[in-house]
């Protein structure tokens, strides 16, 4: 076993949807037919769940409401094992499309579903494809409102569906809000920009040695925690594969499938990880 490349602890953590409730697919996959669908969520968590367990590694898995209430074993098992369990929201519906009063309904309800499928305590939330941004403001103070006591739901790079290269890097406290954290989605910094290297599609796109150099870069000359995602659709290349998706969401949603389980087992090895909450817990800034 090699050893660690920093022994400064990283944050690991999954976004626990299908295959069909991704936002790429959701002009081909309404919501009102997704209990049509095979589902592959509750295979594709334990087969993740079993590699956690291999390792001694715990993660934070931000779980959908709706897959909850439909397996409820998925969130039994998270927290039986010593992960964090945290909220996805209710149906991945993007916070940008919805109003302050419909988000507020939306975080309340989850928060319900989990707490009362597991008994644990939600404190954690990621918005469906890191939609808070510059034109949602008041998510933050929602949130808080509500009894979370941190967001992972800003990506800032430059995307077609969630650009927010302007938001801070690394661990703030959101303007509006006395007590909440934001701790946004792993970047380096190149040429100026935001580079991405907290997981998902990029994951399976860069080369591993990039990401590995990358979380390092982050651990030892920044002197930061990393915060890594991924999807339990992302380790399932025999996944259904509805039709009429657009030829740029075929190519991000399966591009190299095959290669995260390995990836991911590498990941594991070569980095301390733990959960969102226990990362951040002593100084969460840091």
């Amino acid at each position: 076993m090699k050893d660690n490349l920093s022994q400064r602890s990283n944050a690991m953590s999954f976004d626990v949807e299908d295959y069909f409730q991704v936002q790429a697919f959701a002009d081909v996959c309404d919501r009102a037919r997704w209990d049509g669908y095979e589902s592959r969520v509750e295979r594709n968590t334990n087969l993740i769940l079993d590699l956690l367990a291999e390792r001694g590694t715990h993660a934070t898995f931000f779980t959908l409401g709706w897959v909850a209430e439909r397996y409820p074993s998925i969130v039994r098992r998270v927290v039986a094992e010593g992960h964090e369990l945290a909220s996805h929201g209710y149906a991945h519906h993007r916070v940008d499309q919805q109003t302050p009063d419909q988000f507020r309904a939306d975080i309340r309800q989850t928060k319900q579903i989990l707490e009362g499928a597991t008994g644990a305590p939600i404190k954690g939330y990621r918005a469906a494809t890191f939609s808070v941004g510059p034109t949602t403001p008041w998510a933050f103070q929602v949130l808080e409102e509500e009894g979370y006591a941190y967001s992972s739901s800003v990506y800032p790079v430059a995307h077609d569906n969630y650009s927010n290269p302007d938001a801070p890097r690394f661990a703030y406290r959101p303007k509006g809000t006395s007590r909440l954290w934001e701790y946004p989605i792993s970047t380096v910094r190149l040429a100026g920009r935001n580079i991405p290297c907290g997981g998902g599609g990029y994951f399976r796109f860069a080369p591993y040695a990039a990401f590995r150099r990358a979380i390092a870069h982050i651990n030892e000359t920044e002197h930061q925690s990393a915060i890594f995602y991924l999807h339990p659709w992302e380790v399932d290349p025999d996944q259904p594969r509805p039709e009429g998706v657009s030829l740029k969401s075929r190519f991000r949603h399966y591009l190299n499938l095959t290669r995260t389980v390995p990836r991911l087992k590498r990941l594991l090895q070569d980095f301390r990880w733990d959960r969102i909450d226990r990362v951040f817990a002593a100084n969460p800034a840091t």
